[in-house]
């Protein structure tokens, strides 16, 4: 193998700001963070006719609707598109836009919010896509390099600003960041994605560790940078991110400047296109070594391209005084009466002080990260109202809700509970979360929703009350690739099958001890299992059940005691539920996945995340 210094590749910037190559301009408005720019709606829609006039080829029309984040389904005849919130940041503007358009276009009637801070509409018309995107575009919404060999959605912490434990809010720079990098010339067809985060705190709430290139805050003698760690990533070869360099600094543009070179580099590498599936950059720090990469990336500084650039952090940061806009103490105020035991439990799982006094964020629980158009309206309504217009999707599914007074949380409750988002344990063990997988995924395997909703219900009805067991987090993906971050859950599952005879079964691989909180990321134990989707539930509640019962002590959290009894032991536990039941009517159901009704066949395709 060998690493491509210098292969005379053009790799052009984005030119001098304001030029037709680099038409883009910048306003510090809540939202408002990729500009858009209302020709590209134009050549979409020219596109797409030309596509379905048939004069132009399938696979030429993919490459250019992914860079749109438009993205082919396993149904026939449909599209899905990712649209992108850098950081989780949303406006109730935005939110009632989301609201219409899956009102309009959406068939299940349900926005998807993902493991990386977007939002997903599903089963949408290509004629009716080239509506939809006009209309999210008057909201400031962009769904510009959402899909592709592009750099992704820009993850962030959702308490980013706000958080008592953090050296400085990386959010401005998040900004600068992604419009740097959008319709950057050198990004638009990388070997593969890359998936950026950035956290201010050592906390690690954006879990930097799986992602391929990340940004940590930190401050040298009042100066203020970043550890920047690249190489980090989930699925088929999953890697914890090494740090490149321990500081680099922010304000004067070097992380911009770092960050294009380790992209220049990842570009160039023609050997890793040839395995799509392994076309990472962390492919390649894990081939070299971390010492070699940086090496490369010293070198790649020292290039004239460095002198062309503009890295103006000052012009593209995202300025924005969330505090200012802060609502006032509230004339009056709700508070509970009788019994406050639901409203201290909601308080207990779902609110966080702010660093801000007298303010404090509200995480709504969204279960399987799917809400309806009427839940988009009344959250836009609830953000008006409590929260001055703030929010931010998180990692993890669900809604921050930030900026809110701590006498208007009763009040807050409420209005959530009239929406159906009202309960309690955000984060906590009844807050599964799952990738769509067979419910519009090419590459899906199993149902990872359906068992999403099979396993909440199951734990819910185990009436758990236990506070170190509602700490374990239980994640499903719908095929090995690790949309839900599997790999990093405590209690984690992907999908695979088993074959009967002649039929197949749907069925799970778990993995068990994976960890993202605290600043440490750890993959899960891959156990020796494949368990029939219809008993994963059965095998969850074991598990469980068997850690309360034989844990060492009352303060053994699940991972350390996992780590106590080994792979074995969880293996054993479920092994009965592992045999395969012969085909008959009374075990037909077995055959069936959830949330289907017919008898379950391996049907994959290639997923357009790998083109």
């Amino acid at each position: 193998m060998e690493v491509a210094v210098d292969q005379q590749k053009e790799q052009r910037g984005k030119g001098r700001i304001g030029t037709l190559e680099n038409p883009e301009t910048y306003d510090n408005v809540p939202g408002d963070i990729i500009p858009i720019i209302e020709r590209e709606f134009d050549d979409f829609d020219n596109e797409a006719e030309e596509f379905l006039a048939g004069k132009m080829a399938e696979d030429e029309f993919i490459g250019f609707r992914l860079k749109q984040g438009v993205y082919g389904q396993r149904q026939p005849d449909v599209q899905m598109v990712r649209v992108k919130l850098p950081f989780g940041g949303v406006t109730p503007k935005q939110m009632e836009a989301f609201a219409d358009v899956v009102e309009r276009w959406a068939p299940l009637n349900k926005g998807h919010i993902t493991t990386r801070q977007n939002i997903q509409i599903h089963h949408v018309p290509l004629r009716d896509m080239e509506q939809l995107l006009r209309v999210i575009s008057e909201a400031d919404l962009s769904s510009r390099e959402g899909c592709g060999n592009t750099v992704r959605n820009v993850t962030g912490d959702p308490w980013a600003g706000i958080a008592p434990d953090e050296i400085f809010d990386p959010t401005p720079y998040a900004g600068a960041y992604v419009r740097y990098f959008v319709r950057h010339p050198t990004t638009q067809l990388m070997p593969r994605k890359i998936k950026t985060a950035f956290t201010g705190s050592d906390e690690d709430r954006a879990i930097t560790g799986i992602h391929d290139v990340a940004f940590i805050s930190r401050e040298r003698d009042g100066v203020k940078g970043f550890e920047i760690r690249v190489g980090g990533g989930t699925s088929i070869m999953a890697r914890v991110a090494p740090t490149l360099y321990e500081f680099v600094e922010a304000d004067n543009g070097d992380f911009l400047k770092v960050s294009e070179a380790v992209l220049r580099i990842f570009d160039r590498q023609d050997w890793l296109r040839v395995n799509r599936a392994r076309a990472r950059i962390k492919v390649l720090v894990d081939k070299i070594g971390i010492e070699a990469f940086r090496a490369l990336v010293d070198e790649e500084l020292e290039g004239d391209w460095a002198e062309e650039r503009d890295f103006d952090v000052e012009r593209l940061r995202f300025d924005d005084d969330e505090e200012a806009n802060a609502p006032a103490v509230p004339q009056g105020a709700a508070s509970p009466n009788g019994d406050h035991t639901e409203f201290e439990r909601f308080c207990e799982g779902n609110v966080r002080a702010q660093r801000q006094a007298g303010f404090s964020s509200v995480e709504v629980k969204i279960t399987r990260g799917d809400l309806t158009p009427e839940q988009f309206r009344g959250l836009a309504a609830i953000m008006r109202d409590f929260t001055g217009g703030y929010a931010r999707s998180t990692v993890q599914q669900n809604l921050v809700l930030r900026w809110v007074r701590d006498e208007a949380l009763y009040d807050v409750w409420e209005r959530l509970g009239g929406l159906g988002l009202g309960e309690a344990g955000a984060d906590e063990i009844t807050d599964v979360v799952s990738c769509p997988g067979t419910d519009s995924c090419k590459m899906g395997i199993t149902s990872s929703m359906g068992l999403n909703r099979a396993i909440k219900e199951r734990l819910e009805e185990m009436g758990i009350s236990d506070g170190l067991t509602r700490k374990i987090h239980v994640k499903m993906s719908g095929c090995p690739n690790g949309c839900s971050q599997h790999h990093i859950a405590n209690i984690g599952f992907y999908g695979a099958s088993l074959k009967v005879g002649g039929r197949q079964v749907p069925a799970y691989i778990p993995h068990i001890g994976g960890n993202y909180e605290g600043g440490e990321v750890v993959f899960g134990t891959r156990l020796k299992s494949r368990i029939p989707a219809k008993r994963v539930p059965e095998a969850v509640e074991r598990w469980v059940r068997m850690y309360e019962a034989e844990r060492s002590s009352e303060s053994e959290e699940f991972n350390a005691f996992a780590e106590r009894i080994g792979a074995e032991r969880f293996e054993a536990e479920v092994k009965e539920l592992t045999m395969p039941a012969e085909f008959s009517l009374e075990t037909m159901q077995q055959f069936i996945d959830w949330n289907r009704s017919s008898p379950y066949k391996v049907e994959r395709g290639e997923g357009e995340c790998a083109i």
